[in-house]
């Protein structure tokens, strides 16, 4: 059998019960009619994908997969079980695929997970965020603490735990005390992001009700105290903002880092494929109506290898290993140094950069922790 290239595939489910006060994501409520609906042209979108590309998905199997949104534990289970058996009759799958679905603690029972884990998910994203209920109201979740241990009660031996800091009231000893409550329910995978107040949410327009934010420098002990706490937990910090147990890093968000081509299938998702970038339409009645007889695409880039250097670089960087050089060149068939001497050399030599060799030989470039505190200052040096 000849050697496959990786592929992944990600499915947007746009549907929540309500839209999370700092949540400027592509979601919103809908009726069963239009879940249904939806979840059919996804159908559609997949075969209608599949028949388009053709034999050149021969040199694929797929190695991950991921069902976000939204919110996909807010539809049918049967419904969702339906696009993953849809998924699997159409395409190539490794044996071994990492296959996540993102859950909302309000929206699962052990009815839900089980008829997850029957059809073929082995991985649970739950967006928890907090312990602290009058937290989790204020920003408009709609679960509380005690509703989000479902997924272990199924048998998911892969979980990860969603946790936010910087929230409107939150000290930092509510937020250190919450994440080693978080840890002693044994993830396999912790997320932690900072609340960033997005334009258009809730949280921006009326800042005036989500007071008191905590100080720039209790934000930034919180963000400490998480790599500190969850190092020592046994957690390794393998991205920016994601820790996790040896050998459950996130495949599929690995996957986006480090380039690997993926599908997305859904309204508003993202593919890269062959170095073509592609966004789909965001009309859900335009998506509904074109599903299966069309592209659905609003934004189509081909990728000039430019763009591609630079997307190695920026995306690469947000992992702790960083980039290979030898991986540089195998992509390139260009010398790192000489494309990128200037902003290397300027970096380390700043200590927002470091160089070093793995066991092979092979020549890195990541993040110093410094570095990792401006990372987006640090990336922007390496647009061409």
């Amino acid at each position: 059998m000849k050697n496959r290239q990786r592929l992944g595939i990600y499915i947007h489910i746009p549907f929540c019960v309500k839209k999370c006060a700092y949540c400027d994501f592509l979601s919103f409520p809908a009726t069963k009619e239009v879940q249904e609906k939806y979840m059919s042209s996804l159908e559609s979108d997949i075969k209608y994908c599949v028949s388009k590309y053709g034999a050149r998905l021969d040199d694929y199997i797929v190695d991950t997969v991921f069902f976000g949104g939204g919110t996909p534990s807010y539809v049918s289970p049967q419904l969702i079980a339906g696009i993953l058996k849809t998924l699997k009759s159409e395409f190539a799958f490794d044996e071994n695929s990492e296959i996540s679905i993102e859950c909302n603690p309000g929206t699962i029972d052990d009815e839900k997970m089980r008829v997850y884990a029957e059809s073929g998910f082995n991985r649970c994203s739950i967006g928890l965020q907090s312990v602290q209920d009058d937290l989790l109201k204020q920003i408009g979740r709609i679960h509380t603490f005690k509703e989000f241990s479902a997924a272990r009660n199924a048998g998911f031996k892969n979980i990860n735990i969603d946790v936010m800091s910087a929230l409107p009231g939150q000290s930092v000893t509510d937020y250190v005390s919450g994440l080693k409550k978080i840890i002693e329910y044994k993830p396999e995978h912790i997320s932690a992001y900072s609340l960033i107040v997005e334009e258009g949410t809730p949280v921006y327009e009326h800042p005036e009700k989500f007071l008191p934010l905590p100080s720039e420098d209790d934000e930034r002990e919180m963000y400490y105290e998480t790599d500190r706490i969850l190092k020592k937990a046994g957690f390794d910090r393998y991205e920016i903002s994601n820790y996790s147990k040896k050998g459950f890093e996130c495949r599929h968000n690995v996957g986006y880092w480090e380039r690997k081509d993926y599908l997305g299938f859904g309204l508003g998702a993202s593919s890269l494929f062959e170095n073509v970038r592609m966004k789909n339409i965001s009309d859900m009645n335009k998506y509904i109506g074109n599903a299966g007889k069309s592209d659905l695409y609003e934004d189509t880039e081909i990728l000039t290898v430019n763009d591609c250097m630079e997307e190695f670089m920026f995306l690469g960087l947000r992992m702790m290993k960083g980039v290979s050089s030898r991986r540089f060149l195998k992509l390139f068939n260009k010398n790192i140094n000489d494309v990128y001497a200037e902003p290397l050399e300027e970096n380390i030599k700043n200590n927002l950069l470091c160089k070093y060799r793995d066991d092979s030989g092979e020549s890195w470039y990541c993040l110093t922790p410094h570095g990792i505190d401006i990372s987006n200052t640090v990336m922007a040096d390496f647009m061409l």
